[in-house]
């Protein structure tokens, strides 16, 4: 990929992002460590330029592959429920997607772990994220419902895909007093945001908000 212009200009400038990070705020995200690295954050390089005007709408937008960049205010969201856990550190995310959410936790926590289904998506959202000088992410092209190939536990997981029930294998992969947020339902129907934290060998269930996300596919596709 050619090198990509942070800046922006026009729909793409500063300052189109500071209404994007009042708006947020206007719908309930609190943490200012989020709102601070939304607000700088280039959302415009994580999807196609014919769509850059839209980078700072609070909207998902296509990203080829019938996937989508998330909205900012789910990917605020499920970050800032995430930080209210202070032993998060290491986290997973299942789907990589255009790198935006991968961006914002890699400068949040630690250690960040992203599975992508989509091989092609993955490499174009890795390429940018090693030009914004995100190095601590590790990438695993595969099947997200397995979760991490290795024995890894995670102190957060992060889904952005929605399946049908919660996978059991990630539920595995959570460190005891882990976090995993994660959507689930039909898409076009009820969805629910759903945080479940792992205490021993219990996991406690709570219900968010309701959301609308593409579905969560098993597989791996080139």
């Amino acid at each position: 990929m050619s090198s990509i212009n942070l800046q922006g200009i026009g729909m793409t400038s500063q300052r189109t992002r500071s209404r994007l990070v009042q708006r947020l705020s206007d719908e309930g995200i609190e943490n200012q460590h989020v709102l601070n690295i939304i607000s700088t954050t280039p959302r415009h390089v994580f999807i196609d330029e014919a769509l850059s005007h839209r980078a700072y709408e609070d909207t998902a937008l296509p990203i080829g592959g019938g996937q989508t960049i998330s909205q900012p205010y789910i990917v605020a969201r499920m970050t800032e429920t995430l930080l209210q856990f202070a032993n998060v550190k290491k986290v997973l995310e299942i789907g990589t997607g255009s790198g935006y959410q991968t961006a914002v936790l890699a400068q949040m926590f630690d250690q960040v772990f992203s599975i992508e289904r989509i091989e092609a998506l993955q490499l174009k959202a890795k390429d940018v994220l090693q030009q914004l000088g995100l190095d601590n992410v590790k990438y695993h092209y595969g099947d997200g419902f397995a979760g991490w190939p290795k024995d890894e536990k995670f102190d957060g997981i992060i889904v952005t895909a929605a399946p049908m029930s919660i996978p059991k294998s990630l539920l595995q992969q959570l460190s005891d007093g882990g976090v995993l947020i994660i959507p689930v339902g039909i898409q076009g129907n009820a969805q629910t945001l759903t945080l479940v934290q792992r205490n021993g060998d219990e996991f406690e269930h709570h219900q968010l908000e309701k959301v609308n996300f593409v579905p969560l596919l098993a597989g791996a596709l080139e």
